[in-house]
Order: C-alpha cells, then sequence, then structure tokens
C-alpha cells in the first residue's frame, strides 16, 4: 500500500488544500492529512476544529476516489511523522517560487534524517495559487468576500470564529 503524507496546519483548509489532496490522492492509496500542532503559530481554529473540517471537507472525496483520506495530528517532526502513519512520500503543495526555496531546504534536511521517504512537490492549479490561509483569515477578518478561497461550510466556520455571523 503506497501512503501518502500532506502535511500542514490548514488554519484553515483552502480550495488550495483540496485542490492538492484531490491530485495527491490520485497517486498514492491512502493519503494521512497530517496536521501539525504548532503552538508557536497561534492558530485561529483549535486542533478539534480543523479535523473536523479537514474531515468533513475530505468525505466526498473519500467516496469519489479509490483512496483513504484520513487526518491525523501531529507535534513531532515531519519525517517521525512520516514514520508513524507508514508515509513512504511526503506531498508538499508549491504556489510560488519562495515557497520553493523554504521546501527546498525542508527535503535536504529530511533526505538526511531518512533517504528512503520522498518529497513529491505538487503546483497548486493557477486559480488557486495566491491563497494562503494567513491570507484567507486576514481577508475575512476585515469583511472581505472569502467565497473565492474556500468553501461554503469553511466560510460558514470562518466567519463564525471571528464573530461576523
Amino acid at each position: 500500500m503506497r501512503v501518502g503524507l500532506y502535511p500542514g496546519t490548514f488554519d484553515p483548509i483552502t480550495l488550495g488544500h483540496i485542490d492538492i489532496i484531490r491530485r495527491a490522492s490520485a497517486l498514492v492509496d491512502r493519503l494521512v492529512i497530517g496536521v501539525a500542532i504548532n503552538r508557536d503559530k497561534g492558530p485561529l481554529f483549535d486542533l478539534e476544529e480543523r479535523l473536523a473540517m479537514i474531515e468533513a471537507e475530505c468525505a466526498e472525496l473519500n467516496a469519489e476516489t479509490d483512496t483513504e483520506i484520513v487526518a491525523h495530528p501531529f507535534e513531532n517532526l515531519l519525517i517521525n511523522c512520516a514514520h508513524d502513519v507508514g508515509a513512504g512520500v511526503i506531498i508538499r503543495g508549491l504556489r510560488a517560487v519562495s515557497d520553493f526555496e523554504y521546501e527546498f531546504q525542508m527535503v535536504g534536511m529530511n533526505r538526511v534524517l531518512d533517504s528512503s521517504v520522498e518529497t513529491v512537490f505538487l503546483m497548486a492549479e493557477a486559480k488557486h495559487q495566491s491563497i494562503a490561509s494567513k491570507l484567507v483569515k486576514e481577508i475575512a477578518r476585515l469583511d472581505g468576500d472569502v467565497t473565492h478561497f474556500v468553501t461554503p461550510d469553511v466560510r460558514k466556520h470562518l466567519l463564525h470564529k471571528l464573530g461576523k455571523s
């Protein structure tokens, strides 16, 4: 069984994330969405909320693909999370050249830690390349329209969390 790990904070999950999940599911038999518990980032949504949104958004993808898609929280090194879930490949989404520089360093470090775990980069679809969770939260916070960046359910959760619903 080919197991892939797509890690991130997913605060909140965006259409860009969903695009990468959909495309990554064609490459593996089981796709684990690794939800980082990164206390330093101070996420808007707590872990349980992020897991619930991911599970809800991926339910349809689970039904339409032959890939099992599951959410899994982690707070350890990414390479250790890959070991924990049995992943042989780490999936990373790229939006811009600036993403590549950081990701390039991360791959190098992970290869030193365990060269048997490969990293695969997927470019976000052009219409999703500008989407970043941080920017989506800022747009919503300032009463902007986020309908082009998140699903209706995520938008509802976001506005509620910000006290705007």
